[in-house]
């Protein structure tokens, strides 16, 4: 840091949101500062008050918000009262910000590298197109995209989810600004892409000296990749302090319970995660007290009459703050504090095979356009064979983009395979009658990723969760009704949701709703697509407990698709890695997080960010590098050669055979396996 004077600084700030029936008291006085090259990590549950913090700085308020008191004082300017043109001569220029959606926030009209080339010509007005386009190029190229020159010329359907990000990292940095504001950035990333994206941001805030402000719910992010960090709940910073110091002794309540939902703190896989009960306050009224009393095990009278300062520890010093009547005790560990809940009891054994797929592979026709003709193919699925049994949870893990997704479509009968076959208790629903084939689609159910856009808004809760029974002829009105109400008891959500339409639901229990529809018809087989990835801590323990829970009253099969690794240990018996379509590895869930076989599962291992700042960074392990090649055109033999260390002729021209070096059902895909244990740091 070069100065003592702050950056930026948010005085006592408050943002109001007013439709024609309430207002919302979003912000609630927050005060915070930010040197410069410093990196700020902002936490906490959704709906916190994380995002707003960011738009308020740059005045990118939802309709209705407004900034209601308290200054926002950027190198020397108040931003919550200047007018409008200072305010468009800051974004993009001076602050740069990272959507959390790129591809709601890049112009599907416009080409990338119009795109990317615009901040300059608006903000720097003695450079002309030509050379716009220029920096665009040496940008795009700087933040590692591939062939960067023709990118230029796609439009952002084009790209991946994992290119997109590049591309609203290179606008935000194009005139390279002297804060960047990065809000989720890497939230529905891949491991390996996230990690990528990090190392780049990290990479170029070195290289230009800038500020970052980071608003995330991955505490494994945080822990890496900032200097200090604020918690939030309710529209109020909760917590702060230096990153090392928040994950040793965090003394807030809240914090503390959010470090306890974590995946990885549960005492063995499979064990009961530390939830935290009840939901945020409602922000139409200022709470009385302090905001997370309802929730909090440790609360009193004082706690629920008294609003606790933002203050320190006299014999801590003044780097960090907490707003608590009753803090996590120095001398005592975190998990010693919070109140576990009890063990759960054991699943039961996993039974007989219910679901097997024999040489499974599907192909997709690529052609250059509605109207033209057939120019290959996609091979999404390229041979995979599986069995899962019953009352069992297989976790299916791999980078976006390896087939997880198609190969789930295809077992909840959404796709056709190309060839192979998918066989459920024995029989091939392909080679059923069209009556066998209906019955069958009520024993296997999906899952979506986005519980949003699986529901249609347009219907009740009652309407969507009947809908399979009306379809299926299952029971009568009256039966039906009765069967929605047990299926909200059954996910926690109260009786009177039925009258409620999807948007009025928060993140998690949309979730919960997209559970219920699964379980309508009394599945054996839940196909769970990514059923966790945009949700944060708390509300991801509340949705992985509830699916267990579940799981042993039903005697339900799960097969669980993710590209959380912390999330897939803790729930899943079987593990299979998924790469460019081909399984490369199989087998008991702890045998395969703790001696991987292939060097893929190794680097996906090795890439995840542990919330663990005393952990060996991953810059010290060994993480994936590069993108997978096209599925349009896999490379010959081993699929992962192009990305493996350890590959050597063979693997160009000979496709690796399945082999068990270690038994017990622990299945690899390689010419080389190596059964050395990962890193101790990973673990």
């Amino acid at each position: 840091m070069t100065t003592t004077e702050p950056l930026l600084t948010l005085d006592g700030l408050r943002v109001d949101i007013t439709s024609r029936e309430r207002t919302v008291h979003a912000l609630d006085g927050v005060s915070l500062t930010l040197a410069p090259g410093e990196a700020l990590g902002i936490v906490g549950e959704s709906g916190c008050g994380k995002t707003m913090t960011a738009l308020a700085v740059l005045g990118l308020l939802p309709p209705g918000g407004a900034i209601t008191g308290g200054r926002v004082l950027f190198d020397g300017r108040d931003l919550a009262t200047a007018a409008a043109p200072v305010l468009q001569d800051v974004r993009g220029n001076t602050i740069g910000m990272v959507f959390q959606d790129p591809l709601t926030s890049l112009n599907p009209t416009m080409t990338i590298g119009t795109q990317v080339a615009e901040p300059l010509l608006l903000h720097r007005p003695g450079i002309g197109r030509k050379e716009a386009r220029t920096r665009a190029e040496e940008m795009l190229r700087l933040v590692g995209m591939p062939q960067p020159a023709e990118r230029m010329k796609a439009y952002p359907h084009q790209l991946s989810g994992g290119m997109r990000q590049r591309v609203a990292i290179a606008m935000a940095l194009v005139c390279e600004p002297k804060l960047l504001i990065a809000d989720e950035p890497t939230t529905a990333l891949d491991v390996t892409t996230q990690h990528q994206i990090l190392e780049l941001v990290d990479d170029l805030r070195a290289r230009l000296g800038m500020a970052m402000i980071l608003v995330t719910h991955d505490l494994g992010v945080i822990a890496h990749r900032v200097d200090r960090v604020a918690v939030m709940y309710a529209g109020k910073i909760v917590e702060q302090s230096g990153v090392r110091d928040l994950f040793a002794r965090p003394r807030h309540r809240y914090t503390e319970a959010l470090f306890a939902a974590l995946p990885e703190r549960a005492a063995a896989a499979g064990t009961e995660l530390h939830t935290i009960p009840g939901l945020p306050p409602n922000l139409t009224t200022r709470p009385t007290g302090c905001r997370f009393a309802p929730r909090c095990a440790f609360a009193t009278d004082q706690c629920r009459g008294e609003e606790p300062p933002l203050a320190h520890d006299e014999k801590r010093g003044a780097e960090h703050r907490f707003a608590c009547f009753h803090p996590v005790p120095v001398e005592a560990a975190a998990e010693d504090e919070v109140v576990i809940p009890p063990p759960a009891p054991p699943a039961a054994a996993p039974g007989d095979v219910l679901l097997e797929l024999d040489a499974l592979t599907k192909e997709f026709p690529l052609k250059g356009g509605p109207f033209s003709r057939r120019r290959g193919t996609v091979s999404a699925v390229g041979g995979v064979s599986l069995t899962i049994r019953r009352g069992e949870t297989f976790g299916l893990v791999g980078e976006s983009g390896c087939g997880k997704t198609t190969l789930g479509r295809i077992v909840a009968g959404l796709e056709e395979p190309t060839s192979g076959a998918v066989r459920f208790e024995g029989a091939d629903p392909s080679r059923m009658s069209r009556a066998e084939r209906r019955a069958h689609r009520r024993r296997v159910q999906l899952m979506f990723q986005d519980s949003t856009a699986a529901m249609d808004p347009r219907m009740r809760v009652a309407d969507i969760l009947r809908e399979p029974l009306v379809i299926q002829g299952v029971g009568s009105r009256a039966e039906q009704e009765e069967r929605v109400a047990g299926l909200l008891d059954a996910v926690g959500l109260p009786r009177g949701a039925v009258h409620r339409y999807p948007h009025e639901f928060s993140g998690g229990q949309r979730q919960r709703l997209g559970l219920a529809r699964a379980l309508t018809l009394s599945p054996d087989l839940v196909v769970a697509d990514e059923p966790v990835s945009a949700l944060d801590v708390s509300v991801q323990a509340q949705i992985l407990n509830l699916m267990r829970d579940l799981q042993r009253e039903h005697g339900l099969t799960y097969l669980f698709i993710s590209h959380d690794l912390a999330v897939v240990r803790h729930l899943a018996d079987t593990v299979g890695v998924m790469y460019l379509g081909k399984l490369v590895e199989a087998g008991p869930a702890e045998k395969v997080y703790a001696q991987p076989l292939h060097p893929y599962t190794r680097g996906l291992l090795e890439t995840v960010n542990l919330a663990d700042p005393e952990a060996v960074s991953t810059a010290g392990r060994a993480p994936l590098r590069g993108e997978a090649p096209s599925a349009a055109k896999p490379p010959s033999g081993c699929r992962f050669r192009t990305r493996c260390p350890l590959a050597q002729e063979v693997c160009a021209t000979t496709e690796p055979p399945v082999s068990t070096p270690n038994g017990e059902g622990h299945q690899v895909a390689c010419h080389f396996p190596s059964a050395a244990p990962r890193l101790a740091s990973a673990r």
